[in-house]
């Protein structure tokens, strides 16, 4: 295929405005877990676009799909519906939960969605004092203001002003700390089943079931944010079907569409009531485009074999880069679900993970950081075994690489 080599790494800093520091690499074509570079330099891909490309790069089914929608419909506004978004939120429907589905482009979205269903539930059921949002340190949930307010890394938050108010944040996997704060006046818990950018920590049993307990006691509405967690990134197809908990709104986005932008928010009949006509849209949400992609990628994922391959893979990978670690001793463990993983680092090499990062894209491999202690893995849900031993092997000099320097 062609290159445009005048493009470079350089021009970024002359026309984009400077809120990301992307590497030197500059990707140009992708298929299955391999990608290639502008240099035709090959690389594994243990990221997969941050836990988007549940099934690899250009997937023939969602190849398919797209070209498919792409001669049928681009886009209609919500003034119209459309085939492929009545046939997603049918098939969402039908495999989780919800009775209802709301449509938008991304997590962020999905997750103001929701943050605004609890307050205005609340309101009309309860009165305006019933305003409080509990959310969890480290949390993550989208950089729009009310949803990184939300989250629990005030440095995401701070410097933009006044930030939303009635958002109380406590420690994750805390039930004292959450007994202390909940009350009537609590509308809603919002939480990551396990947390992705707080670096890979997974809700205890007893917790997830403290905190469904507490919202029923306190008439509060218990919110999932299952964007970096769903569409079998743990092996089910959402991670709330781990447990006995249920949510009673569930967002989901980055694998849905499997690189292509579309979002949902999911939730029973009786709480999708309070988003009358007029209340919250999307221009976007609910495109035919998108939602005919997500619905090839639901019925790839949503199988057997796929989220039970999930649960395969996630041996293999947790195995190698535990055999890594006898070898090398720079983790205290590997910790989450499926292929969600994290290699958290030792006090040897605390507050390091990006030098392990750098070091293993540049020996081919495409890996990811969840703060300054963990080296996150996100690779694609179907990726071949063979990938997953070439990745470990790659992550492996790069390892010895940092060890040494």
């Amino acid at each position: 295929m062609s290159v445009n080599n005048t493009l470079t790494r350089a021009q970024f800093d002359e026309v984009m405005v400077p809120n990301y520091a992307p590497s030197a690499v500059i990707p140009v074509r992708g298929e299955g877990s391999r990608v290639w570079d502008q240099e035709g330099n090959e690389f594994i891909d243990f990221a997969g676009g941050i836990a988007v490309n549940c099934l690899g790069h250009c997937h023939p089914a969602l190849v398919g799909a797209l070209k498919e929608q792409g001669e049928k419909l681009w886009h209609l506004s919500n003034v119209m519906t459309n085939e492929p978004a009545l046939e997603l939120a049918t098939k969402l429907v039908n495999a989780t939960f919800a009775d209802r589905v709301y449509f938008a482009n991304s997590g962020a979205e999905a997750n103001e969605a929701a943050l605004k269903l609890v307050r205005r539930y609340a309101m009309d059921k309860f009165g305006v004092e019933k305003d409080q949002i509990i959310a969890f340190d480290k949390a993550f949930h989208g950089r729009t203001f009310f949803t990184v307010s939300v989250g629990g890394q005030a440095a995401y938050s701070d410097g933009f002003g006044p930030k939303p108010q009635g958002i109380t944040h406590v420690p994750f996997n805390d039930i004292a700390a959450l007994e202390a704060v909940i009350s009537d006046k609590t509308c809603a818990i919002m939480m990551e089943p396990l947390q992705g950018e707080g670096g890979i920590i997974d809700a205890d049993p007893e917790f997830l079931k403290a905190v469904r307990s507490l919202c029923d006691k306190h008439n509060a509405l218990l919110v999932f944010d299952e964007v970096q967690t769903g569409v079998g990134r743990l092996g089910e197809l959402y991670a709330y079907m781990r447990s006995d908990v249920i949510p009673d709104v569930l967002t989901t986005a980055k694998a849905l569409g499997g690189g292509f932008p579309i979002a949902a928010m999911l939730t029973t009949k009786d709480i999708a009531e309070h988003l009358k006509i007029g209340t919250h849209g999307s221009t976007y949400g609910g495109n035919p485009l998108a939602c005919a992609i997500a619905n090839a990628v639901l019925d790839v994922v949503n199988t057997p074999e796929v989220l039970q391959g999930v649960k395969v893979r996630e041996q293999l990978l947790r195995d190698g880069l535990n055999k890594i670690n006898e070898k090398y001793d720079v983790f205290t463990e590997v910790r989450g679900q499926g292929l969600l993983l994290g290699a958290v680092l030792n006090d040897k090499y605390l507050g390091r993970a990006k030098e392990f990062l750098v070091a293993a894209t540049a020996e081919g491999l495409m890996s990811l950081i969840a703060g300054a202690n963990v080296v996150r893995f996100t690779p694609s849900l179907v990726i071949p075994e063979a990938d997953i031993a070439e990745g470990l092997a790659r992550f492996e000099r790069a390892v010895a690489k940092v060890v040494a320097a």
